[in-house]
């Protein structure tokens, strides 16, 4: 890396149509990340244990303004290039941002990777690439995926890109247009006291959802959850679904938050596949298409949750990147009264426990699990 580009990426300071592709790897591959494991999930180098604890990690800017870049470049060959590189961060950046362009060009390479790779996280970002892509080429390999990766979480993301593919519900226009128009001088956090910060986003059907058109009488609960697979997202849809007449109630507005396209938001919500999950007895289908009684919001890119402080490419959690766990609560007056950020995946308040802070306007929940910047245990 010459000392220029060096420079510019310790301050911050680099345009985003300044940067070819090639320096946008050598930038994420300069950036010294937290490991992931074995078991896909990323671990905190200075705790040794999955999640990261350091809400200021940078992690999450670096891979998410990459993924910005190279969709504003656009050069397919030159994107797909760095899927040979050596950094395992520099081939998911490049998978990532080709699925998002969702150009048939893609697919040959992807598929090498997606089949090759030794690294799951890298064979995950490939698969999902493929389903954005949507070419019916690849569903010879993604059902061989589907049948035989040793990853349970590559076989899952290989399943949801067949469907995917099959229905030919690949990735939007918004979904680009999203990752296009991120601007990290917006990236920031809310905190308790400070008003909230307005925003619109579609929900799986469409639909329009405006923050400050709840209601001036009304609490509103925004919860960013990560995907489909995660096992603490589809408890917290649970509570939800029996917490709904206290929550009508009460008058609270309640909006789940997903950083995915359409087809995974409608995966989340019952509306497409029905995986056969790993954590789950039972399917949700049945009971989430009759039950969800909420907006489940599709924050394409992550841009409205990195202007509140949720990181949209914070973890890998089963072999792909998602977003911090976070939950905001705004008061009938539309100021941020509780803010809070996971440091891993399990890590928020439940719904009950949020239903009880509303209700005592007492806000000083921590989850006692938490984890705690350069300690090994968790904090008090």
């Amino acid at each position: 890396m010459n000392m220029l580009i060096l420079l510019a990426t310790m301050t911050g300071a680099i345009a985003a149509d300044a940067l070819t592709p090639e320096q946008v790897f050598e930038r994420v591959h300069a950036h010294d990340f937290h490991p992931v494991g074995e078991d896909s999930f990323t671990n905190d180098r200075a705790l040794g244990r999955y999640g990261i604890a350091d809400l200021d990690d940078r992690d999450w800017r670096v891979r998410l303004v990459a993924v910005r870049d190279l969709v504003q470049a656009g050069d397919v060959r030159a994107i797909a290039a760095g899927l040979g590189h050596v950094d395992v961060q520099v081939r998911v950046v490049a998978a990532t941002a080709l699925g998002v362009l969702g150009d048939a060009a893609a697919v040959e390479p992807l598929v090498r990777v997606a089949v090759e790779d030794s690294d799951a996280l890298a064979r995950s970002a490939a698969v999902v690439a493929l389903g954005q892509v949507g070419a019916e080429s690849a569903l010879p390999t993604l059902r061989d995926i589907h049948a035989d990766d040793p990853s349970k979480d590559v076989r899952h993301q290989a399943g949801l890109a067949i469907d995917q593919t099959e229905k030919g519900m690949g990735a939007t226009d918004a979904l680009a247009e999203a990752f296009r128009a991120l601007d990290e001088n917006e990236f920031g956090a809310v905190e308790p006291g400070q008003r909230a910060s307005d925003f619109e986003l579609p929900d799986t059907e469409g639909q329009r959802w405006r923050l400050h058109e709840q209601g001036a009488d009304r609490w509103t609960v925004l919860v960013w959850v990560f995907a489909d697979w995660c096992p603490v997202c589809h408890g917290e849809f649970q509570e939800l679904m029996e917490l709904r007449e206290e929550l009508e109630r009460m008058n609270i507005a309640v909006a789940t938050i997903e950083a995915h396209d359409l087809y995974r938001g409608r995966v989340m919500v019952g509306k497409e596949l029905d995986p056969d999950y790993w954590f789950a007895e039972e399917s949700f289908q049945q009971a989430y298409t009759e039950n969800i009684w909420w907006p489940h919001l599709l924050d394409r890119a992550g841009r409205v949750g990195a202007r509140y402080g949720i990181d949209p490419m914070a973890f890998a959690v089963h072999a792909e990147y998602i977003n911090r766990p976070a939950t905001i609560i705004i008061d009938p007056e539309g100021v941020v009264r509780f803010a809070y950020f996971g440091t891993y995946w399990g890590d928020r308040p439940k719904m009950i426990e949020v239903l009880d802070m509303i209700r005592s306007e007492q806000f000083d929940f921590v989850h006692p699990e938490r984890l705690a910047v350069n300690k090994g245990s968790a904090a008090d």
